[in-house]
């Protein structure tokens, strides 16, 4: 008898909340205090938004997550800790999960509460879903699945390709992907 299919929820396509983003966008520089509203959209269309106010003055950092799952009203404050790096250069910011008490780089939404991956049971990422063929086709093959994803993008309905007669930083990047892209499949 065959295995019953599981579905599990794949972390890939729920809501995340990444330091990585934060520190890009300029919110953890120390001793500040930030407020802004996060959104989240699928083509175009707005699925959902956040409000977050990010606090990293002295000893006690942490980050206030207010918004709205279904019809409740959700208003929680989720640690954050900040490490030496190991270079000697600055600090290394981590989320403190509310429910694990785990250092974590990203939260996921999931039952409607941003914690670390392991406060979810069931769940994985897409990679862990594809068949061990699929995988051994995306190793030999992988780079022409990238090439015709990069060229689906540049030629998708809206992309701009130019900004006030300059190309745009996404286009150049687009360009380089494709051109390493090709180089490899050449060798």
């Amino acid at each position: 008898m065959p295995k019953p299919y599981t579905f599990p929820i794949i972390y890939d396509e729920v809501l995340q909340i990444s330091i990585t983003k934060l520190k890009e966008w300029g919110y953890l520089n120390s001793q500040r205090f930030r407020s802004n509203i996060i959104t989240w959209s699928t083509n175009g269309e707005k699925t959902s938004s956040i409000l977050i106010k990010l606090i990293t003055r002295g000893e006690q950092s942490y980050i206030e997550l207010d918004y709205k799952f279904g019809n409740e009203a959700r208003k929680y404050k989720v640690g954050l800790v900040s490490v030496p790096s190991n270079l000697g250069k600055g600090v290394i910011w981590y989320f403190l999960c509310p429910q694990t008490n785990r250092k974590c780089r990203k939260l996921y939404s999931i039952s409607g509460y941003f914690l670390h991956r392991e406060a979810f049971g069931g769940c994985m990422y897409e990679s862990q879903t594809q068949s061990k063929q699929w995988r051994y086709f995306k190793s030999v093959y992988g780079t022409l699945f990238d090439l015709e994803r990069c060229y689906d993008k540049l030629y998708s309905k809206h992309f701009k390709t130019h900004y006030r007669g300059k190309p745009t930083k996404r286009y150049l990047r687009l360009l380089r992907q494709i051109n390493n892209l090709e180089h490899q499949n050449i060798l």
